[in-house]
């Protein structure tokens, strides 16, 4: 077995656990959390990179009766596609080249426990049916074998990734989906949630500051509030490595807002005369959009972007690097949508019989 394909949460990783589901912080997802945690059923965990999915995995198998079993991760993503049946579900001696012994899978080494099959969404299609069977049957086979082995483990399925852009776009098998989907439980970003950030920074603080024998380690005002403002694209990650960094590297006593030591490559928040006229936008557009929904307009979602990919295209006399700094969107987005309106040249022939989008109604 691959021991490069588990990710096992170090202790550091774990520390965000009692505030995150306490209820100080977050009463309706703890109480989803341990009312989930007194059942076996099947639990998908979805939110962005650094939330915590894995955190709450373990919450759930700790609070189970499984919680004597063992837990055990997985990153679909790091399964190499050829070996990656094998490393699922084990394989017998003999059964390709290079399998010089029988080997349990990750589903059989959880017998008993909890397996979190973390980054579902990169699985790769041919497997992701034999997953279903397996969640169907409650039963695997090993590579080379004819024989099902009875399982007996919960699966808890997290990943970072919208599922079902993912099953419109081919790359998700949507049974697979209402199999994971039995119960589901999204975690929030950091950014925004000030009472969350303050109660993580002190948390973490509190613990490295112990482990580095700072006792008046703190944080000061102008450095908290920079934390409050900070989008944290890495969420809770990234916090905790913030503060790791500035318990390193801070000379005195208070943690200044030069100690962060924040990604200077991170977007601020925008100023508020930017965020006013992104209010004033959408109020303008508001009646239009209304309007259209309930005339039950078709196609609106694509007409609505078509329209706004070909002014921004317009207002900069055709310079597709303009127009999609304008949108906020990359190049390639861009030239995929100019694409698809016939507006640039594709390297393949047109394709035909593409319907045409109508514009909005003025």
């Amino acid at each position: 077995m691959a021991l490069g394909a588990a990710r096992a949460l170090g202790k550091a990783s774990a520390l965000a656990a009692p505030v995150l589901f306490s209820g100080a912080t977050s009463a309706e997802l703890q109480a989803m959390l341990d009312r989930l945690a007194e059942t076996d059923a099947t639990v998908l965990i979805s939110g962005e990179t650094g939330t915590g999915k894995e955190v709450a995995a373990r919450y759930l198998h700790a609070k189970s009766r499984r919680r004597s079993g063992p837990f055990l991760a997985v990153n679909c993503g790091a399964l190499s596609e050829t070996l990656a049946e094998g490393e699922l579900f084990g394989h017998e001696k003999g059964a390709f080249t290079g399998a010089l012994q029988t080997q349990i899978g990750w589903f059989e080494a959880a017998r008993g426990g909890t397996l979190l099959l973390d980054e579902i969404g990169d699985l790769p299609l041919a497997l992701q049916v034999k997953l279903l069977r397996v969640l169907q049957e409650h039963e695997v086979t090993r590579v080379g074998s004819r024989t099902p082995i009875t399982l007996n483990v919960r699966v808890i399925a997290a990943t970072n990734i919208d599922l079902q852009q993912a099953i419109a776009e081919r790359k998700f098998r949507e049974d697979l989906y209402f199999r994971l989907h039995v119960a589901h439980v999204t975690l929030p970003p950091l950014r925004g949630s000030e009472a969350l950030i303050a109660a993580l920074a002190e948390h973490f603080l509190n613990h490295y500051r112990r482990g580095m024998e700072r006792p008046g380690l703190s944080i000061g005002a102008e450095a908290m509030q920079a934390l409050l403002r900070h989008p944290w694209p890495g969420n809770i990650r990234e916090l905790e490595n913030t503060i790791l960094n500035a318990v390193l590297f801070t000379q005195g006593d208070v943690i200044e807002r030069k100690d962060l030591r924040l990604a200077p490559w991170v977007r601020n928040p925008a100023p508020p005369q930017e965020a006013a006229q992104a209010a004033g936008l959408e109020a303008a557009l508001a009646p239009v959009f209304a309007q259209a929904l309930a005339a039950k307009e078709p196609y609106l979602f694509d007409r609505v972007t078509a329209g706004l990919v070909q002014a921004a295209f317009s207002a900069v006399e055709g310079n597709q690097v303009k127009a999609a700094a304008a949108l906020g969107i990359s190049r390639n987005s861009l030239r995929t949508q100019l694409a698809n309106l016939g507006s640039i040249q594709t390297r393949r022939q047109a394709r035909a019989g593409k319907r045409a989008i109508p514009a909005l109604p003025a």
